[in-house]
């Protein structure tokens, strides 16, 4: 991603909203190569340009519920290569977890109150882009409210909820140790904990971070 813009396609129903951000990433380097307000166009649009990147609203028209987290679950199912960032005002936990289900490399749900600066929104563009997770805090805690099966989560020490919470918000090893105020050998260390208590061996095909974060979010937000 660092030999080229960042290509983007925007899906957002209001207009002054789609222009709005199509300025403002445009100006941070980003290439909006379609701008869209419904979900059936968001899905043309990608199978037009091949974005690195969709970024998908969740109510969208006609009915304005979750036209656009269907429209995700079938961008990932037709071209799983393209990221998906959720930008939504509403915390869906259940929708949330839907679009996760079919795996966390490359998905990201933000609030759009609770993102300060466009560096921000265009840093975890180019995460999910490139494989990573990016997750607002207040999504990860609306999974943790509907939980019900907690046995491999109330195994953890607090310490460890603390990287697992991190780990699912998309941090990486060194980013977690610097909001810890702890080393990276002691992140390593607890990230082994986890793996170990959720039964995640070592393996060359099945990432398990990934993995360990499917099992926190879908074990805490298994009753949404």
């Amino acid at each position: 991603m660092t030999e080229r813009s960042l290509r983007v396609v925007l899906a957002e129903d209001s207009v002054v909203l789609r222009d709005g951000m199509s300025e403002l990433l445009s100006a941070r380097g980003c290439v909006v190569v379609a701008a869209v307000g419904t979900a059936e166009d968001l899905l043309a649009a990608v199978a037009e340009h091949g974005p690195d990147v969709a970024v998908v609203d969740i109510r969208m028209p006609p009915s304005h519920t979750d036209e656009g987290i269907r429209a995700a679950l079938e961008l990932r199912r037709r071209w799983p290569k393209v990221g998906i960032l959720v930008f939504s005002q509403h915390v869906e936990a259940t929708l949330a977890e839907r679009l996760l289900s079919a795996g966390a490399a490359g998905v990201g749900y933000l609030l759009k109150e609770r993102v300060a600066r466009t560096a921000e929104l265009v840093d975890a563009l180019h995460r999910v882009a490139t494989g990573g997770t990016v997750l607002d805090p207040e999504i990860v805690t609306g999974l943790l409210r509907g939980g019900t099966r907690r046995n491999r989560i109330d195994s953890l020490t607090p310490r460890e909820r603390e990287v697992l919470d991190l780990m699912a918000q998309g941090h990486s090893n060194r980013s977690i140790a610097q909001r810890l105020v702890v080393t990276e050998r002691a992140v390593e260390k607890h990230a082994a904990a986890i793996f170990m208590k959720f039964d995640l061996p070592p393996t060359e095909i099945d990432n398990r971070r990934v993995k360990a974060v499917l099992t926190y979010l879908s074990e805490t937000g298994s009753g949404a």
